[in-house]
């Protein structure tokens, strides 16, 4: 169980988070997330697919188009949490801002997502 939650967080990453394409990022989005997906940063909460698929296209449209985020140290798994520590910046070069994501996993799908911001 713990590796394939291990690779949720990899797809929730690779496939949603770094996907700037909006349709495709909704496809993949619909087998890694549960329908009423929670996104939590400080001060803001969005539900649903569309909800949280917009906040991650204004979240990448911020970004310079060489940015991706990258998984810095091993994920971690805890009964039905995951933890996620990432970088932004751009490939080969050390990250420009640094966060952690903990994820709850309902069944075989993250249903809350829980992001902070480091600097």
């Amino acid at each position: 169980m713990k590796n394939n939650l291990e690779q949720l967080v990899l797809q929730h990453l690779n496939q949603i988070w770094n996907q700037r394409d909006e349709v495709l990022r909704a496809a993949a989005m619909e087998s890694v997330y549960a329908k009423e997906v929670e996104l939590f940063e400080i001060g803001e909460k969005l539900t649903g697919y569309a909800a949280v698929n917009q906040k991650i296209t204004k979240t990448l449209n911020g970004l310079p188009p060489v940015f991706s985020i990258t998984q810095l140290k091993p994920i971690v798994i805890n009964n039905n949490v995951g933890k996620l520590d990432w970088g932004v910046g751009p490939e080969g070069a050390p990250p420009v801002a640094t966060g952690t994501d903990i994820l709850v996993f309902e069944g075989d799908k993250i249903k809350s997502l829980y992001v902070f911001l480091n600097n």
